[in-house]
């Protein structure tokens, strides 16, 4: 039995009724020769800061095969909600790297295969214009929302290069989704969070990575 591990952010955690990627992995993956324990990890609102708090229970604790790791969106948001607004991102990028070497150097100690993904892209909806639609952030462009969250998935690419580390770039092909007339936009419940679609296809990317892993690492 392989013990999988999900580990992030409210784009990973359980939510209500909705079947989130862990859920479908959980179900698929003996379907596809990999009986396997898929454990949620995932608490909204976290950062890889408090993520690291919770590393030894959320993660170690659960003796995992695999870890899956997907950070970003908090790490990389800038609070011009608060009174007075925030001026930095709530992590720095520096701050962000070091969280998430800490965590694949862990897993190795632990002979745990750690899998890096990237955060998945926002797009406007009333609530996050209300919230954030002042700069550093463009509230007129599509895009406008990803303007610091770009930067944070793409040190995520550059980190799963330089550690040989099993990449899987939710950010990108959320962004060039476009399929039967749905965009990005169609993969999101609230402009933030994915939805039974972008959930589906985010279990359908990780499906295809588990499978070509060395057997070792996933049994």
């Amino acid at each position: 039995m392989t013990t999988i591990v999900t580990f992030g952010d409210s784009t990973t955690a359980p939510r209500g009724p909705l079947t989130v990627y862990a859920d479908l992995l959980r179900h698929e993956l003996p379907q596809h020769g990999i009986p396997a324990n898929v454990i949620n990890s995932g608490v909204g609102g976290n950062s890889t800061a408090d993520g690291r708090t919770r590393w030894q229970t959320a993660v170690l604790d659960h003796k995992p095969n695999i870890t899956i790791i997907q950070f970003g969106i908090n790490d990389s948001t800038i609070e011009l909600y608060k009174t007075p607004p925030a001026t930095t991102p709530r992590l720095s990028l520096t701050q962000y790297i070091a969280n998430i070497e800490y965590f694949i150097n862990s897993l190795r100690q632990h002979h745990c295969q750690p899998i890096l993904m990237t955060p998945n892209p926002m797009r406007w909806v009333p609530r996050t214009l209300e919230l954030y639609g002042q700069p550093p952030y463009q509230p007129t462009e599509v895009d406008g929302f990803n303007v610091i969250l770009r930067d944070y998935a793409a040190t995520i690419r550059d980190i799963a290069k330089c550690h040989h580390t099993p990449l899987i770039d939710i950010y990108t092909t959320f962004q060039n989704y476009n399929h039967d007339g749905t965009t990005t936009a169609d993969l999101l419940l609230d402009g933030m969070h994915p939805n039974a679609l972008g959930h589906r296809l985010t279990a359908t990317l990780i499906i295809a990575t588990l499978l070509t892993l060395n057997p070792a690492n996933v049994g």
